[in-house]
């Protein structure tokens, strides 16, 4: 067992996509994954979809090339203690964690990830913009399997994987208990987060995910950044080869997120990130229900 002491954490989320947020700036903290796991389990943990390590990225391996453009790294892992390059909505609410822990002020700060640095701006009214970068649309395409159906995915890149299906009704993706199938498996080599999309109207569409490593959460900023790019493909509109920048709502069961790709390239997704409880693991936890 790796942690031998009490352990600090904090409950957050957006739209409802939720973390355990484990404070450890001078990277001291080392969680396997099974600790992930159980922090993560429901019933027997905390709770959450992922564990999000706030790191110096001075202190951090994976992190300290970008320590001069970056203070913070956001160490991330899926619920199963698996590691993810990116979670959009895990870094609003790192980001929120760090306004609230007196790190940083309202307005711009950069975060790293796994992913490279992701710019953030932390709005007086509540709301988080994050850059997430560039949208990557790789040519291999893929098909989403459901029961008896199938669509053609859209393949999305957005710093991890992305199958965007669109259906007719979000009903038709089931109960995403388990991975929805995807064929060739060669296309997504990693295994892959698969986002179903109904639309709204107009520039607003509505999704379900499953995100590889947690199953169906209620809402993933990645993929609602995929989602976005995706539809605006499908509608005709490419802002790096038209300059027009483009802005669909995204609605996701936790709630609403905005999503705009700028004629740059970048995508920004802004949504609520909040706080919700903080304290302290004992460690005969540990000692009980690790093995």
């Amino acid at each position: 067992m790796s942690t031998t002491r009490p352990l600090p954490f904090l409950k957050g989320h957006g739209t409802e996509n939720d973390f355990v947020i484990v404070p450890d700036p001078d990277g001291v903290v080392e969680l396997s994954a099974a600790e992930v796991a159980r922090l993560c389990d429901r019933r027997a943990g905390i709770g959450g979809d992922g564990v999000l390590r706030v790191v110096r990225s001075a202190a951090h391996p994976e992190a300290r090339d970008m320590a001069a453009e970056a203070e913070w790294f956001m160490d991330y892992r899926n619920s199963d203690g698996s590691i993810a390059e990116m979670c959009g909505n895990g870094t609003r609410v790192f980001a929120r964690y760090l306004h609230h822990a007196g790190l940083v002020g309202p307005g711009d700060l950069a975060v790293a990830t796994r992913a490279g640095v992701k710019r953030v701006h932390l709005a007086k009214d509540g709301d988080v913009t994050v850059g997430m970068g560039r949208a990557r649309l790789p040519e291999e395409q893929a098909t989403v399997r459901v029961g008896d159906r199938s669509w053609p995915a859209r393949n999305v890149n957005m710093g991890n994987p992305h199958a965007v299906a669109f259906v007719e009704d979000l009903e038709y993706a089931g109960n995403l208990l388990s991975a929805p199938g995807v064929e060739p498996a060669g296309v997504y080599p990693e295994g892959v987060n698969v986002e179903f999309v109904v639309d709204r109207g107009p520039r607003h569409v509505a999704m379900r995910v499953h995100e590889r490593g947690s199953g169906e959460t209620r809402s993933c900023g990645t993929g609602a950044c995929a989602v976005a790019v995706a539809t605006a493909r499908r509608d005709g509109a490419d802002p790096v080869a038209d300059g027009v920048p483009v802005t669909y709502t995204v609605d996701v069961l936790g709630g609403r997120l905005v999503i705009s790709e700028l004629p740059d390239g970048t995508v920004e997704m802004t949504g609520p990130a909040e706080i919700v409880a903080e304290g302290v693991i004992d460690p005969g936890w540990w000692g009980a229900n690790l093995h």
